[in-house]
């Protein structure tokens, strides 16, 4: 799990279990009108090969509104973008939800950008925490 004070990334502790906390964040960009552009499961794709791996999920998603403007200042970002997210749980069952920080990504790329990074830091937050918590 990465440290409570990592600056690139954040790390939340779900109440549900893998599934039900993938299900609750596609609902909530659903919501949003955020386009999900890919749903993968590592360990669907570990069983497949003859190989066991605990529930780990990333989503991938976004919204041309907000990441286009960071991208006309440095195309590199689009390595980045759209932004994902990582449903996993530990040896104990435990879920996580964990992201890179746009904050940390905007910084990586040289991006000074303050008021739509913020704005794409605290949604994304947000989105984590109600996915996580409610």
């Amino acid at each position: 799990m990465a440290k409570a004070a990592d600056p690139e990334f954040a790390t939340l502790a779900s109440r549900h279990g893998t599934a039900e906390t993938v299900k609750r964040l596609k609902a909530l960009l659903d919501q949003k009108k955020i386009d999900v552009f890919a749903h993968i499961d590592h360990a669907a794709a570990a069983r497949k090969v003859g190989l066991s791996l605990r529930p780990t999920e990333v989503l991938i998603f976004g919204n041309p509104r907000a990441g286009t403007p960071l991208m006309q200042e440095r195309q590199t970002i689009g390595l980045d973008l759209p932004l994902r997210v990582l449903v996993w749980e530990d040896e104990s069952g435990q879920t996580w939800l964990t992201y890179r920080r746009p904050a940390f990504l905007a910084k990586q790329h040289g991006i000074d950008r303050p008021e739509a990074v913020k704005a794409l830091d605290d949604g994304l937050a947000a989105l984590a925490h109600a996915a996580t918590t409610e």
